[in-house]
C-alpha cells in the first residue's frame, strides 16, 4: 500500500523515529539550558533511567515528521525540515519555560543552514547560485530586521525590545528559508504575538510590563511556512493587512 507514492511501511518507520525524537527533544530541553552536551553518557546513565514518556511532545513530533514525509517525500527537503522542526520544538519549549534560547540551538541551526545551503545548491546545478544568494540574503535580512527592532526598541524604551537570542535565531533561520519567506515569517510572528499577547493580557490580567518570550511566535510562524502552501499563506497575510480587499 502506498500513500502519495510512498510505501506505508516508510510512514510507520518515520512515525516511530518521530516518537523517539520527541523524547530526545525533552532531554535536550533539560540539558541545553544547563550547557550540557546532548550526546553524552548522561543521556543513557541518568536521563533514560529516570525519564517519563513525554507523550504530547512525542506525538507532535511524530505527526510533524509524517506530514513532512507526505509533503516532501524522501528528499533533501524532508531531511532538512525534519531536523529543523525538531530543533524548533526545542526552541519553543525552552524559550516558553525559561525565556532563553540557548546559543547551542542557534548555532546548530546556523551550521545546518550553511550545510543544507551548499548541498541544495550543489544538487540543483541550474539554480545553485540563486539558492546560495537567496539563503545568504535570508540570513542578513532575518537577523537585520530583528537587530534593527532591538536597537530602536532600546533607544525608545531604554531596554531591549526582545532578546538577542531572537536576533540570532532569525539570522540562522534565514539560511533555511531565504530572504522573502523570512520576511513573511517575521510578519506572521508579529501578528501571532499581537493576537496571543492581547488575549493573555485580557484573560489572565498579566501586567503590561511582564515579558512575553518571542521565540515561540517565531517557531509557530516557521511551522506555518513549512506546512502551509506558501502562496496560500501570502494570500492570507495580504488579506489581513488589506482588510480582505486583496484578491490575488
Amino acid at each position: 500500500m502506498y500513500i502519495n507514492d510512498i510505501h506505508i511501511l516508510t510512514y510507520v518507520i518515520v512515525g516511530i523515529i518521530g516518537l523517539f525524537t520527541g523524547q530526545f527533544i525533552d532531554w535536550c530541553n533539560k540539558a541545553l539550558p544547563d550547557e550540557k552536551k546532548v550526546f553524552s553518557k548522561q543521556f543513557f546513565t541518568e536521563y533514560l533511567k529516570n525519564c517519563k514518556p513525554q507523550y504530547i511532545l512525542m506525538l507532535i513530533t511524530s505527526v510533524a515528521f509524517l506530514a513532512l514525509l507526505y509533503k516532501f517525500g524522501l528528499s533533501i527537503e524532508f531531511l532538512k525540515y525534519s531536523i529543523l522542526t525538531a530543533i524548533l520544538l526545542s526552541v519553543f519549549c525552552i524559550d516558553l519555560k525559561l525565556q532563553i534560547i540557548p546559543n547551542r540551538l542557534n548555532l546548530t541551526i546556523f551550521e545546518l543552514g550553511i550545510i543544507f545551503t551548499f548541498v541544495t545548491a550543489i544538487l540543483d546545478t541550474s539554480r545553485g547560485i540563486n539558492i546560495f544568494t537567496d539563503n545568504i540574503l535570508g540570513m542578513l535580512v532575518g537577523g537585520g530586521i530583528f537587530l534593527i527592532i532591538n536597537v530602536i526598541g532600546g533607544l525608545i524604551a531604554g531596554k531591549e525590545a526582545m532578546g538577542f537570542g531572537d536576533v540570532k535565531l532569525m539570522g540562522a533561520l534565514g539560511l533555511f528559508f531565504g530572504w522573502f519567506p523570512i520576511i513573511i515569517i517575521s510578519v506572521i510572528a508579529f501578528l501571532l504575538a499581537a493576537i496571543i499577547s492581547i488575549g493573555i493580557l485580557i484573560f489572565r490580567r498579566k501586567g503590561i510590563s511582564e515579558y512575553i518570550p518571542f521565540g515561540p511566535f517565531i517557531v509557530m510562524a516557521c511551522l506555518l511556512v513549512i506546512f502551509i502552501p506558501f502562496d496560500l499563506l501570502i494570500s492570507i497575510v495580504f488579506k489581513i493587512f488589506t482588510l480582505g480587499m486583496y484578491q490575488g
